[in-house]
């Protein structure tokens, strides 16, 4: 298995940890779906549902209230 290449070792992948407690499915938390797990939710996250926004200038989207500045790059 140590020859196994890590796909990205120099990134940090703590930071995109969000545990592993799942909302219900058949009775989803109001507002966004992962504010009850969100490092980054506030009131607004369980209150509003956000809405699907284009970030960068490639095909990306985001639907946070909180989204982290990051430069996006095509492959």
């Amino acid at each position: 298995l140590a020859s196994i290449p890590e796909p990205a070792p120099t990134v940090d992948v703590s930071e995109g940890d969000i545990g592993d407690e799942l909302p219900s499915a058949t009775d989803p938390p109001s507002g966004c779906r992962f504010h009850t797990r969100c490092p980054r939710a506030t009131d607004v996250c369980g209150e509003v549902e956000p809405v699907s926004e284009q970030i960068g200038d490639a095909d990306h989207y985001v639907a946070c209230h909180h989204p982290v500045a990051v430069e996006i790059t095509a492959r």
